[in-house]
């Protein structure tokens, strides 16, 4: 059991890996009235959450079986309940240490009431700017119309992008840590400007006592020796667009002429990755309805790059939506990626990470972070070519949510103040999840996009996003347990900045 790193005002998340029992595996219906506790199971691992102080335990089947109707003060009705499946030896024995967790506060702990935890004033954390509304591919899922996001096709000037600079300084206030995402489109058609951007990003943080953490995503197929010197030089994360092998990705990431893009992106990121020792970057792929088994696809990607995400496709009607008959399907996939990630990391193969496998069980975010997750309309803005001002980058072109521009600041205060207010403790299913305090309430632009309101959760994301942590929770609970067995600790210890284990960006640039 280790403390945690939430601030005093947070409740009290640590981790209990403990094996109760060990057995056949054989799951049964959960528990649905119980919402206190979220029981798991991945491939043949089983384990249980303890919602509210966020401890973790490994499980044997009989107390998986028994965690299904006990609720913390029913003993005599769980052991009539499973009298003939268990002995009632084995059965009260267990019951005993399930008492045990419980009186450690590990087990069916109470809900808490959440303190209001912003600041007073908004700081902003964190800035996208769209260098590029214009992009060199023709991708077919492209939330972004192909990069022009329902306009014109523009680019950023110079002039534009350092303004945006010195309003990212200026809103964040104190805050020492500042991040800026260089965004598409794609960047780099717009390389000198990049550039000129950066160069003036380096000179500022100096100047204002920051800290700037740059990140670029690009497609890859304009990275060159001088595009990935001057990113490296000047301390440049880069998200590095990739939809598995070759057929996959040709057919949904082609060239304007329809001709596939793998081979010009895979010899960019080759070079980069390369270039970098294999740090400070990830490889980011999209799934779609065509390509629900997207395991595969993923590992074929470990042969470019080992640091790896891999995102469902969002959209309404179109042919790619993924639908509720993908689910099945989607889910199985999660679980063979679960069971090859593991296999790997205890030495049977080549490691790597897959960004949602990632979650902190002892030291994670504070109790704001994970409320609000990215921070969207208040935290976090998004910047067009045009100085214009939105809450985040899907949100670009979407008018009702045009917050402002460069020139005159945030003119929405309304906006401002309804995402500030918009987060698991106000949406009343997300209230009622065992998730709240892992997913932040999910991404208000696909709320938006389905719903047409950002206080209604999309409810298909939701299933994905809770079927991803339930893989997280039980693979890092596993490999914590291996670690205290003396097998080497792997766990990252994943945010924005620190995709490997302990990586950091300062050790490699």
């Amino acid at each position: 059991m280790r403390d945690s790193g939430l601030d005093t005002a947070a409740p009290a998340y640590r981790f209990c890996c403990r094996r109760i029992r060990s057995g056949v595996l054989n799951r049964k219906a959960d528990n649905m009235e119980n919402k206190l506790i979220h029981r798991m199971k991945v491939n043949e691992d089983l384990a249980v959450l303890d919602v509210n102080s966020g401890a973790v335990h490994l499980l044997d089947q009989a107390a998986y079986d028994i965690l299904g109707i006990f609720n913390g003060n029913n003993d005599e009705e769980t052991v009539a309940a499973l009298k003939d499946l268990y002995e009632e030896t084995e059965l009260r024995e267990i019951l005993g240490e399930l008492h045990e967790l419980m009186e450690q506060g590990l087990l069916f702990s109470p809900e808490f009431d959440v303190p209001e935890t912003f600041a007073t004033e908004p700081v902003l954390k964190s800035l996208c700017l769209h260098v590029a509304h214009d992009c060199n591919l023709r991708c077919k899922y492209c939330f972004a119309g192909t990069g022009d996001f329902g306009g014109k096709r523009e680019l950023m000037s110079a002039e534009t992008g350092k303004k945006a600079i010195d309003f990212a300084i200026a809103g964040s206030r104190k805050r020492h840590n500042l991040e800026i995402d260089l965004f598409g489109g794609e960047p780099l058609v717009n390389f000198g400007v990049v550039k000129e951007i950066i160069q003036y990003a380096r000179k500022r943080e100096k100047e204002a006592n920051k800290n700037i953490k740059l990140t670029l995503t690009t497609n890859g197929t304009l990275l060159n020796d001088e595009i990935i010197e001057f990113l490296n030089g000047n301390r440049v994360m880069v998200v590095l667009s990739l939809d598995g092998g070759k057929e996959m990705h040709d057919a949904m990431r082609p060239f304007p002429n329809q001709t596939g893009s793998y081979d010009a992106a895979v010899r960019g990121f080759k070079k980069i990755i390369q270039s970098r020792k294999g740090w400070n970057y990830y490889l980011r792929g999209t799934y779609t309805h065509f390509s629900t088994h997207f395991a595969e696809e993923v590992l074929k990607m470990t042969e470019v790059g080992r640091e790896i995400s891999m995102e469902p496709v969002v959209g309404t009607t179109e042919p790619y939506t993924l639908t509720e008959e993908d689910l099945p399907v989607l889910f199985a996939e999660y679980d063979k990626l679960a069971a090859e990630y593991l296999k790997r990391r205890r030495g049977k193969g080549e490691p790597f990470d897959f960004f949602h496998f990632n979650v902190a069980l002892d030291n994670g975010p504070c109790v704001a972070k994970r409320l609000a997750g990215c921070g969207a309309g208040h935290e976090y803005y998004a910047i067009t070519p045009s100085g214009d001002i939105y809450p985040c980058h899907q949100f670009v072109g979407r008018e009702k949510y045009k917050m402002g521009t460069l020139d005159t600041g945030i003119v929405r205060p309304d906006l401002v103040k309804k995402f500030r207010n918009t987060h698991v403790m106000t949406k009343q299913k997300c209230k009622e999840c065992w998730a709240r305090f892992f997913c932040s309430g999910g991404c208000h632009a696909n709320a938006d996009l389905v719903n047409g309101d950002i206080t209604i959760p999309y409810e298909y994301g939701c299933k994905i996003q809770k079927k991803r942590l339930e893989c997280a929770i039980v693979l890092q609970a596993l490999l914590m347990e291996d670690a205290k067995e003396g097998a080497e600790d792997m766990r990252p210890e994943i945010d924005n900045f620190k995709f490997q284990t302990g990586k950091t960006e300062e050790k490699v640039f």
